[in-house]
């Protein structure tokens, strides 16, 4: 297939090179020409994802109009605040019967739309059942390197969604498909969000026993939110839930934990931001997801304590005393 990567950042840069050497021939749009000129030079991202030689059909450009015209595929990597600004640049040169990807996981400041619903703002609604989502425990560097991993696509139309999953299914990159768009997508989102507190637990000096409560209780607000928003709660038990919540949470590569880990070990949100070359999603979506839930009547103690620590500079040991000391309820409740 003719596939488009829009976003050259570590995973829009790993997922076209599994794509590439599955056979397809893909396109990767960066946003900055300094980076796209490196990498074309040297076959290889040495910015985001060094290391990993680019297959012979991997092709780099800074031009929209070379990444999308008379595509097949397109796969929307761009960090979230950015989707609605970077895909628009697309949108003209799209075919009509283009299938459309996002592999963004967050929540839309503002509108507090899910990517998908971003993508079908931009493409309208004649396009939104081949508007899907690709969501699953996925470190790009591993990715890259080959290790086995399975992810979920997700799309309102079966028909769709089997497309994506024989687009990107692999003999590494196992695919299963959904229709539960909202699950998938809100599992991608919070996971990110849960991890940071993770992260703080760990860089507290907290042990395995803190971890798997968090994980276990960040697992049960997704199931929450992603019911109350229309989708099924069975999704979080997923790759898209419980699989990505698990890696975000444990893995020394999940960004998201490193934010947490550096916090809960005393330093500024300023300085570790400062200090990282890519996006942590969960800082930004620590203040959407709990718009999302506000608006629909969901409690997420978690996200909103993280919420709370990122953005209204409470501190790390505050908000473990706060989500210990809440008021006893049943393990589950709606």
């Amino acid at each position: 297939m003719r596939i488009g990567v829009i976003g050259g950042g570590s995973w829009g840069t790993a997922i076209a090179r599994l794509l590439a050497e599955m056979d397809h021939s893909v396109v990767l749009w960066f946003h900055n020409p300094e980076v796209e000129r490196e990498t074309a030079a040297k076959r290889e991202n040495t910015v985001y994802l060094p290391g990993f030689a680019f297959p012979a059909k991997l092709k780099t450009t800074t031009s929209m109009q070379e990444a999308v015209a008379d595509m097949e595929v397109i796969v929307a990597v761009s960090p979230s605040h950015v989707m609605r600004e970077v895909m628009a640049q697309a949108v003209p040169f799209a075919r009509r019967d283009v299938l459309v990807v996002s592999a963004s996981k967050g929540i839309e400041a503002g509108t507090l739309k899910r990517m998908t619903e971003v993508l079908v703002d931009l493409f309208g609604i004649d396009s939104g059942g081949r508007i899907g989502t690709l969501s699953g425990p996925s470190f790009a560097r591993e990715v890259a390197a080959n290790m086995p991993t399975a992810v979920t696509v997700a799309a309102p139309d079966e028909r769709a969604a089997q497309e994506m999953q024989k687009a990107f299914s692999g003999p590494t990159f196992r695919v299963y498909r959904s229709t539960d768009v909202v699950g998938v997508e809100l599992g991608g989102a919070g996971k990110n969000v849960v991890a940071i507190g993770a992260g703080v637990c760990d860089g507290l000096g907290f042990g395995h026993s803190t971890r798997a409560a968090l994980i276990t209780r960040g697992l049960a607000e997704m199931a929450r939110l992603i019911a109350k928003m229309g989708g099924h709660p069975m999704t979080a038990s997923g790759l898209s839930g419980m699989g990505d919540l698990v890696l975000t949470c444990t893995g020394d590569l999940s960004r998201n934990r490193q934010v947490g880990l550096r916090l809960g070990r005393g330093e500024s949100l300023e300085a570790i931001l400062a200090d990282m070359k890519m996006v942590a999603e969960g800082v930004k979506n620590s203040k959407t997801i709990c718009a999302l839930a506000q608006k629909a009547g969901v409690e997420l103690p978690i996200a909103e304590q993280m919420r709370q620590l990122l953005h209204d500079g409470k501190s790390a040991r505050q908000v473990v005393v706060d989500l210990m000391s809440r008021q006893s309820k049943p393990e589950f409740w709606a």
